[in-house]
């Protein structure tokens, strides 16, 4: 495969102030076969306005809609079914890459011929300033690292569909993109980390704090009901979930 099509999924739900930018961040990659699929989540601003306006100025962006709002998830996985290309690739509606992403990452997955690649991301603020903060990927990422916490930012993250099939989430609206990379880096083997920053990450109002309890209740649905642990092993995880996302995961992030 020379030069493979690469199909990007891009869920959007009221991204009005942010999906130009997204779309923009595509669009002007160095890579240029590619197929964009925005999937809007029924959103109630001028994010579906904005997107066909997108889409008339550019032939390898579609559009596909929801009538209700079932979170990224169902999104995700109604982009996916669409797919028509050799790679598949996710940026949601608020984040950016960087122009040289794509072409970066399939050099390298064609030459060391890996399934499943990411990399390492910048984190911007609600209005697209930088935090100063780069989340490290890590260089190897094996199916039990991977376990224990999602070291894949998902807006970085690229997958062979050729070698693989179609990978879809699970349709809950909370981690489901780490349980669709642990089904890839399964079936694939380890998941190589690009050190280069590649993609910028936007940190929204409320998405740190959130609900704690809902999140941890998510964490451990993805043990107890995508994978199917026990529910003792399930708790057992749960534990080196809380130790890795305190104590090791924060070592990931470097102050620029």
């Amino acid at each position: 495969m020379e030069n493979p099509l690469v199909s990007v999924i891009m869920p959007a739900f009221n991204a009005e102030n942010f999906i130009e930018a997204a779309v923009n961040s595509v669009i002007v990659q160095t890579y240029s076969n590619w197929e964009l699929f925005i999937i809007d989540d029924a959103s109630t601003d001028t994010t579906i306005s904005k997107a066909e306006k997108l889409a008339k100025q550019d032939f390898r962006i579609k559009i596909l809609q929801n009538q209700n709002n079932f979170g990224t998830g169902i999104s995700r996985n109604k982009g996916i079914k669409a797919a028509q290309g050799d790679f598949i690739a996710f940026l949601d509606a608020d984040d950016q890459w960087k122009p040289g992403k794509l072409e970066i990452q399939l050099k390298m997955m064609q030459h060391q011929d890996v399934a499943v690649c990411f990399s390492s991301y910048l984190q911007i603020d609600e209005n697209g300033n930088s935090r100063n903060e780069i989340i490290e990927a890590l260089p190897v990422l094996t199916y039990q690292k991977l376990l224990k916490s999602n070291y894949l930012g998902n807006l970085t993250g690229i997958y062979n569909a050729k070698k693989l099939g179609k990978i879809y989430a699970p349709e809950i609206r909370k981690r489901q993109d780490w349980a669709l990379w642990l089904e890839a880096v399964e079936k694939g083997g380890p998941a190589v980390g690009i050190q280069k920053c590649l993609a910028k990450y936007r940190v929204r109002k409320g998405s740190i704090s959130g609900n704690k309890v809902e999140m941890l209740k998510y964490n451990f649905n993805i043990y107890h009901k995508f994978l199917g642990f026990s529910f003792p092993k399930s708790l057992s995880y749960m534990l080196v979930f809380l130790k890795e996302h305190f104590f090791v995961k924060p070592k990931q992030v470097k102050k620029i």
